[in-house]
């Protein structure tokens, strides 16, 4: 079999077919899908393990500033993600038409924001950052690009990632295990991650994804028990109560979308946008922006095992109010108020509350907190944007739209105690971002397969079959 070229059905072979072959691009074309795969692996990495591998005590607190090898590990990722871009700029410039458009003026008001940034040179690292991820997400979407992309080039990292993180807490526990006296975090693991939660949010994307790859036969059986299975231990072990919730409402739902009766699935838009509104008027409800907000946090407390302060994070909120009052309209600065330094404002939670939490634990708070209600109405359109997208793929390619919907509903859940929207230092906002952009291009290429059949049956008249048999392959993922 070796040196032979294997042939698709209905071809014949031949000297010109043979040399047609050997001068084809496609291994230039393996290696750069290769290269682009291994940058998106290496942000998982770097959002994910702390600067240096440095564990314990001195991994605490905020980093102002990466090491000499992270910030040259950041630019070189910089450069190669605007390098592939610009080469591509032809299907990158109709891409950003399809693209979230609040996704791109968020980084346009992040990048701003230095200008009146209470630490500017915080605020314009983080917004490098952000230029990063999403132009590495770019590049992901314009070089070999398959419907399918998104989850095969991300399940194996977060698979590998929380494997090293078991390995860790086998190897050194004393390092990948919580060594504090609270009896709610004594023994949690965080494996490769920082924090706890950080283990327990990655372990819920990744139990989504081979979930999701187990109901639609995406991978070999003994493949995607494994993922699950170690998925599924680390998720326990973090004890992240929010991220086994997220994640257990998330399978519900992604199991609702994919085997629910034929008959139901004309109603299944309506329960999403009920889900998601549910889950938004919760996040108001956190926040103390709506009457009557202890009744309806009842049953978030009871199925979470926290009480009506969510393990102490509403004393944080309290504070971020009232520096948010400071600066309601265009906030203090992307970045720039969890900055563990003695001038930061910051500081007050440790003066009050005697602990720096590092974060805000409430993804949308922290957003209004950076960028003011500007930023908040941004998060808003965000949000929407990416649910009407998603049912519109759930529409045109089902388990696309379902992968896409179920992420999205996981992280509006993690967001209620955890501070993952928008947010550079977390692996989340890697894989949102990914996301956001892959559905972007999936719906320009349905775009750019419907023009061709529009315009070819408007010049041959009414269709027969050969073009509805092109028009069915058009519609199969690849």
């Amino acid at each position: 079999m070796s040196g032979r070229l294997r042939l698709g059905p209905g071809r014949t072979g031949g000297r010109h077919q043979t040399a047609t072959a050997a001068t084809s691009p496609a291994p230039r074309r393996k290696g750069s899908s290769i290269a682009v795969a291994g940058a998106i692996w290496v942000l998982v990495v770097f959002s994910t393990v702390p600067d240096g591998f440095v564990y314990g005590a001195a991994a605490q607190g905020m980093p102002t500033e990466g090491s000499t090898m992270s910030r040259i590990g950041w630019l070189t990722l910089l450069a190669f993600g605007a390098a592939v871009t610009l080469s591509r700029s032809g299907v990158a410039l109709r891409l950003l038409r399809r693209i979230n458009p609040y996704l791109l003026l968020f980084v346009a008001l992040a990048a701003a924001s230095a200008v009146w940034s209470i630490d500017p040179m915080v605020t314009v690292r983080r917004s490098v950052r952000m230029m990063t991820i999403v132009l590495d997400a770019i590049a992901l979407t314009l070089v070999a690009w398959r419907t399918t992309r998104f989850q095969t080039v991300l399940r194996p990292i977060l698979t590998i990632v929380l494997i090293g993180s078991i390995i860790f807490v086998l190897a050194a526990p004393q390092l990948a295990i919580e060594q504090v006296d609270l009896a709610a975090v004594a023994g949690a693991w965080h494996g490769l991650a920082t924090q706890k939660n950080g283990l327990g949010s990655l372990s819920a994307i990744a139990l989504i994804l081979w979930m999701h790859a187990w109901l639609n036969g995406e991978s070999r059986w003994w493949w995607t028990v494994l993922g699950i299975a170690v998925a599924g231990t680390c998720l326990l072990e973090s004890r992240s109560s929010t991220s086994i919730v997220a994640a257990a409402f998330s399978i519900l739902l992604l199991l609702t979308l994919l085997r629910s009766p034929p008959g139901l699935r004309r109603y299944l838009p309506y329960l999403i946008v009920l889900f998601v509104g549910a889950l938004l008027l919760y996040s108001l409800a956190v926040l103390n922006l709506v009457p009557g907000s202890g009744l309806l946090l009842s049953p978030i407390t009871m199925l979470t095992g926290k009480d009506q302060t969510f393990s102490g994070r509403t004393a944080i909120w309290n504070i971020m109010r009232e520096h948010i009052a400071l600066r309601p309209i265009l906030g203090s600065g992307y970045g720039a108020y969890w900055v563990q330094v003695p001038n930061s404002p910051s500081m007050e939670m440790l003066r009050r509350l005697y602990f720096y939490p590092t974060e805000g634990h409430n993804g949308y708070l922290d957003v209004v907190n950076d960028l003011g209600a500007v930023g908040g109405l941004c998060l808003l359109g965000y949000l929407v944007t990416f649910l009407r997208q998603g049912l519109r793929l759930l529409a045109a390619l089902r388990p696309q739209g379902v992968l896409y919907l179920t992420l999205l509903f996981e992280q509006l859940i993690a967001n209620l105690s955890e501070s993952r929207w928008f947010n550079t230092l977390c692996c989340e906002f890697v894989i949102m971002t990914i996301a956001t952009i892959a559905m972007g291009r999936t719906l320009l290429d349905r775009q750019t397969q419907s023009q061709p059949q529009s315009s070819g049956r408007a010049a041959s008249g009414p269709p027969g079959y050969p073009a509805r048999r092109a028009f069915s392959r058009s519609r199969t993922p690849r």
